[in-house]
């Protein structure tokens, strides 16, 4: 029986990136549980003939994934600055202040909330995972620990509606799209102004980004597809930006239908157009991009093989779940890379799911010299590369993604 898009019920027929069987890609296992039984699903992404959502199935429950969680935004530098920048600029578009309330959907370890709260804006976290909630209270950032819908929305409306509603890369990690999109309808103040960030399809699609294809992202968003998803719910998007964070994201920019004071602007009309020239509303569009995959991956393996035939030591930088998609996708495992580092303390120690590479505190990297530094979250490689340009020290050098693997200068 075939599945149906999660937006708008049409069967899915049209594969657009079959990335063959793979573990949840934040699933990292603990010392003990490396010789265990451990899952693997088909991650094959769809897209709708109709909608032309591109699209996941679900496999796993959002409990199951997200119920304890190892991804803390607080470990990114470049993540934060990111964020604060944000808060500014939507303190002084949306005249925000201390009688003003924000409200953060997946609101993590409180990273991006506690900028409005230095500034007296009285803020709100709604956050599904109970592990990462728990530092966003110990921070003194009020945090509701439930899954966002209908249903939390109606309850807390009375006390809690948002002169601005926010949500960082949630928006695709939702199964249902919406009963979530219904939910910020019923949050959202009258006069109120809803910003969503996520990656951009259009990027993915021109800089082959397939690794960030993986479970917990359910669904991939062309701004002509998210438009026609919020319309559906009452809301209009009415404004958007592009930005250069996850390898180019979009934050678009919400309101109620009927908001006389918030018309479309010139972006957001030029980059709909845009995306309808490039072809987003044709299927054909969409069809090409599987046989670009199975050549990175090509790619990428004869890369790996001649460094390791030339004798090369190689450590991986980073456990995010795009390099789990890349890893599991190629085949990749500790015959190619020793290990990975990473800054997140709830990381180190475990190994990475399906590919069970080794993750290490970054002083590894001083102790074994290795003479490839791997970046797996190719998208902040220039924060890493600052930090760790000691590695040039030994002659190491750093290679990545982008968007072929190579190495970097």
């Amino acid at each position: 029986m075939a599945s149906v898009c999660r937006f708008c019920g049409v069967p899915l027929e049209h594969v657009f990136a079959d990335l063959g069987m793979s573990p949840l890609a934040n699933s990292y296992l603990a010392p003990e549980h490396v010789n265990g039984m451990e899952p693997f699903y088909p991650l094959r992404a769809f897209v709708c003939s109709n909608c032309f959502l591109v699209q996941l199935e679900a496999f796993e429950t959002p409990d199951h994934i997200f119920g304890d969680y190892a991804y803390f935004s607080s470990y990114s530098t470049s993540w934060l600055q990111h964020s604060e920048r944000y808060v500014e600029q939507m303190i002084a578009r949306l005249d925000l202040g201390e009688s003003s309330q924000v409200i953060e959907l997946a609101s993590n370890d409180g990273y991006l909330l506690r900028y409005f709260r230095e500034r007296r804006v009285p803020v709100l976290g709604i956050e599904p995972a109970a592990n990462v909630a728990d530092v966003a209270e110990k921070a003194g950032i009020p945090t509701l620990v439930e899954f966002f819908g209908r249903d939390i929305a109606s309850r807390i409306v009375g006390d809690s509606a948002a002169d601005l509603l926010l949500g960082n890369n949630v928006l695709a990690h939702v199964p249902d799209l919406n009963d979530f999109v219904a939910g910020m309808k019923i949050l959202l103040k009258p006069g109120g102004v809803i910003t969503m960030e996520f990656p951009h399809l259009m990027r993915l699609i021109d800089q082959n980004q397939f690794d960030t294809i993986y479970h917990e992202h359910f669904s991939y968003f062309s701004f002509l597809t998210a438009r026609r998803v919020f319309a559906a719910h009452g809301l209009r998007l009415f404004d958007v930006e592009e930005l250069p964070t996850h390898g180019g994201s979009l934050r678009i920019y919400g309101a109620h239908d009927d908001d006389p004071d918030k018309p479309e602007t010139e972006r957001a009309a030029e980059l709909a157009d845009r995306e309808r020239r490039a072809g987003y509303e044709e299927v054909e569009t969409y069809g090409a991009y599987a046989r670009r995959v199975r050549e990175d991956k090509r790619a990428t393996l004869s890369f790996l093989i001649e460094l390791k035939r030339a004798g090369r030591s190689i450590a991986g930088y980073g456990a995010p779940a795009k390099g789990n998609t890349l890893l599991n996708y190629c085949g990749i495992g500790t015959d190619f890379i020793d290990y990975t580092v990473d800054m997140n303390p709830h990381k180190q120690g475990h190994f990475l799911p399906g590919s069970h590479i080794p993750i290490r505190a970054t002083d590894a990297l001083r102790e074994t010299k290795p003479d490839v530094v791997l970046i797996l979250p190719w998208n902040i490689r220039e924060e890493i590369m600052d930090q760790h340009a000691y590695i040039r020290e030994w002659g190491g050098r750093f290679a990545a993604r982008a968007p072929e693997m190579r190495l970097l200068d």
